[in-house]
């Protein structure tokens, strides 16, 4: 039978002043890995102990940080660098979207990683098997009674000392206690056999039973319900049809309930001369079109319709909105470009409805006006 190790040499005390008076004589004295047990909190321990402040607030500063400043890297290289796109007008770098996403990463991060490091660096886990857990010393500190306890490791560690201070002290019964095995006293559990190999047999039945739910389970009857329903998805052929197309035109002559139905498509001319803007410039209608034209225009016109992109050579630059030939255009004309697009231009009718796509249209006005100003207007 191999001879048991000695973890800490412990003594107990039966009222809270021997206690408060044992702390601070060890604390004295040099010791730096002992430790005192109470059955309820007393009063200016934290101070006798000169206990330091917790290093898990470091702990979660840091990775805190590092998610906020991390997540805000990803987002910068991802919509500045590596793949620059214009969204709703907004520039590339549009640090209020990623403000969200910033205060996520850095909860996240400062938790989970404050989490793993208080259970696998601070206390050691997975070793549940402490050598004070069971013993008569750790009952008695549980009920009525107050202890301290002083590691062998603790470099000023010398029994004969300790027992005599133990003494001094007033202490009513001292411990001599021991790691269960020489095992857990010199090696950490996580680096046993039995606990790698446990860890193992959870990844391969995670594994395992991770794929055979998504590549098997889900196929079989009846659980597959969910996923061969009876109906088509965008783009899906059919066999019903003659051909073979999944997707439907809409029935000829039907109009969705409460849409009222372009008369002009491909007929610009004819909406020139039919349509009228029916909103006043006012203030109002101007910031409308203004807010609007800077999100769905600007991306290609530019900001004051000059036709300068701010696609960076992505896309095609438009032409200027500023030429004689659009400046001459009824509202009709540009209501019309709009609704069906022109040349390289998409349609802009779903993202725009009715007073939108009028309110723009004053604000272009306005933009032809002020940078084609007539002798008249600067009088």
């Amino acid at each position: 039978m191999k001879e048991k190790i000695l973890y800490s040499y412990s003594a107990l005390f039966d009222s809270p002043d021997k206690i408060i008076h044992a702390a601070n004589v060890v604390q004295e004295k040099g010791y730096k890995k002992y430790d005192i047990h109470t059955p309820y909190p007393i009063h200016g321990m934290d101070s006798t102990m000169k206990l330091g402040t917790s290093k898990m607030a470091y702990v979660a500063l840091v990775f805190g940080l590092l998610g906020t400043f991390g997540s805000l890297f990803m987002m910068y290289w991802m919509g500045s660098i590596d793949y620059p796109v214009i969204v709703g007008g907004k520039p590339f770098f549009s640090f209020p979207a990623y403000v969200p996403i910033m205060f996520e990463l850095t909860v996240l991060s400062a938790a989970v990683m404050t989490v793993v490091s208080m259970l696998f660096v601070f206390f050691k886990l997975p070793n549940l098997s402490h050598p004070l857990h069971d013993t008569e010393y750790m009952k008695s500190v549980t009920a009525d009674k107050y202890g301290v306890t002083i590691e062998v490791s603790d470099e000023q560690y010398d029994e004969e000392e300790i027992s005599k201070l133990y003494a001094e002290l007033g202490a009513i019964k001292t411990f001599h206690i021991y790691y269960d095995n020489e095992e857990i006293s010199t090696k950490h559990i996580a680096m046993q056999p039995k606990f790698l190999g446990f860890l193992l047999f959870i990844f391969i039945f995670v594994a395992g039973s991770t794929y055979f739910t998504l590549n098997k389970f889900m196929f079989m009857q009846p659980y597959n319900w969910m996923r061969e329903q009876s109906k088509l998805t965008a783009q899906e052929g059919s066999t019903f049809f003659a051909d073979g197309f999944g997707m439907r035109m809409p029935v000829k002559g039907t109009v969705a309930r409460g849409t009222m139905p372009y008369l002009f498509k491909g007929k610009p001319e004819l909406a020139a001369t039919t349509l009228h803007n029916p909103l006043l410039p006012t203030k109002m209608n101007l910031e409308l079109g203004r807010k609007k034209f800077n999100i769905y225009c600007s991306p290609c016109h530019g900001y004051f319709a000059k036709g300068k992109s701010r696609l960076h050579g992505q896309f095609p630059n438009p032409p200027s909105l500023h030429s004689v030939k659009v400046r001459n255009w009824p509202d009709g004309r540009i209501y019309a470009v709009i609704m069906d697009g022109q040349n390289v231009m998409p349609s802009y009718a779903s993202q725009l409805d009715y007073n939108e796509r009028w309110a723009v249209i004053l604000y272009i006005r306005t933009l032809q006006r002020s940078l084609n100003a007539k002798e008249s207007d600067l009088k």
